[in-house]
């Protein structure tokens, strides 16, 4: 399955769910528009993934006004580094 079809089927908006699966957490990605996404956690150990938890750093401090794991990218670019991520 490719990627982008897994994480549009997370978004929250497509499912209605809240539910987060063990091993996964949420994070909302978009400049305008939030999207919701669940990835695995194993990403958090990437430096490419780290990088864009730096930045949210940066920009959101520790609130992150969606009550969630807010980060500050296009959803395009997001997409296409879990992208990589998932065949790393």
């Amino acid at each position: 399955m490719a990627i982008r079809q897994m994480l549009r089927r997370s978004l929250s908006n497509e499912r209605g769910s809240t539910e987060v699966p063990k091993g996964h957490l949420v994070v909302y990605v978009g400049e305008n528009e939030k999207k919701r996404f669940v990835i695995p956690l194993s990403y958090l150990n990437y430096p490419l993934f780290q990088d864009l938890l730096c930045q949210a750093e940066e920009e959101f401090g520790f609130h992150h006004p969606m009550g969630g794991l807010t980060i500050p990218c296009s959803e395009d670019r997001f997409v296409d580094l879990t992208s990589r991520l998932s065949r790393a």
